[in-house]
């Protein structure tokens, strides 16, 4: 019923800049948020960040603190991640997804996920 699709990925070189967007429909029934996370190939899903509704709460990764901006427009549902200063490292499939739990950087508080967009930065 959830649907949710990334889009905004492509290849950067360090220190560029991209903005994803989550477009997402559907019979959503989750208390908390949404959040993103992210795959490097061959590697596990790591949280990135998370916003509840209404963005009066948002939560960052470490490794992303204070160059990723998570925000969420509820009148369009539409939901962003503005990642500066890229890294090399940033590099992965990045995922939108409904959180339906409190433990925000766990992938197991989230039910629905998009397919990802594949962000590639270039040293």
């Amino acid at each position: 019923q959830v649907h949710l699709v990334e889009s905004g990925g492509g290849l950067v070189q360090a220190g560029g800049s991209l903005r994803l967007s989550c477009v997402f429909s559907g019979h959503i029934f989750s208390l908390y948020g949404m959040g993103w996370f992210r795959q490097p190939a061959g590697k596990e899903r790591e949280f990135v960040a998370a916003i509840g509704w209404g963005g009066g709460s948002t939560y960052y990764g470490d490794s992303v603190k204070g160059r990723f901006t998570v925000s969420l427009d509820d009148a369009k549902n539409i939901l962003y991640l503005q990642m500066n200063s890229l890294k090399p490292e940033d590099t992965a499939v990045y995922y939108c997804a409904v959180a339906d739990g409190k433990n925000y950087w766990h992938r197991s508080a989230y039910d629905d996920w998009g397919q990802g967009t594949q962000v590639t930065v270039s040293p």
